[in-house]
């Protein structure tokens, strides 16, 4: 079978204005709460993309560590390629896609870095070895082979034993505040449900169905 015969239906639900919350934020909490229930395998991951300084769009699969009414949250090295390109361009677009439940969510909007408290008690919550990690990869950076990587955790596994992990200073969160996120919801034909939040100048928030 040839890449342009592969299709699928989408049956599974509808998606009505009534359907929503007056928040982006209750919704997607909602539709999240319900991919858990389905079982969607890590649907905390989702797509960022970022622009760098010749107006070269990238993206990559990150996961989400939190959302409320300030923004969506995620961690990262800041020294890596996405975070020198949020740092000189400080607006990002997020693609989750549930296909369990033939839903997608796209958001944009500005960056800011959280507070440096915050990246330290989501850095400590994490596993020791994840922690290793984040001192072990200057994420993105060349390195000659495997065993560079397998030999430095070695040496900081040691170097650490029984202690604190420090956090690196070139580590820490992000917090996307949206000005759009749009909820689709796969229908039959392809004439899908997109219904989207975008905010106004004075904060509030409009919801707009769009044409699939």
């Amino acid at each position: 079978m040839s890449i342009a015969d592969l299709r699928c239906e989408y049956t599974r639900a509808g998606l009505v204005e009534s359907d929503l919350d007056p928040s982006p934020f209750v919704q997607f909490q909602r539709w999240f709460a319900q991919a858990l229930e389905a079982a969607v395998p890590e649907p905390n991951a989702m797509t960022l993309a970022t622009c760098d300084n010749a107006g070269e769009p990238n993206a990559r699969i990150v996961l989400l560590k939190g959302v409320d009414d300030s923004g969506f949250t995620f961690f990262t090295n800041y020294e890596s390629a996405k975070g020198r390109e949020l740092a000189a361009h400080p607006r990002a677009a997020l693609v989750f896609f549930w296909v369990e439940l033939q839903r997608q969510v796209r958001v944009t909007g500005s960056v800011t870095t959280v507070p440096r408290d915050e990246s330290a008690a989501y850095f400590h919550s994490r596993p020791r070895e994840s922690q290793l990690g984040a001192l072990v990869s200057r994420q993105g950076s060349p390195i000659p082979n495997r065993e560079f990587l397998e030999r430095r955790m070695e040496e900081l596994t040691a170097v650490h034993a029984g202690r604190e992990i420090p956090l690196p200073d070139y580590w820490g969160g992000y917090r996307l505040q949206p000005r759009m996120v749009e909820f689709w919801q796969g229908r039959p034909s392809r004439l899908h449900d997109r219904l989207r939040y975008a905010r106004k100048d004075g904060g509030e928030w409009i919801i707009e169905r769009l044409a699939p």
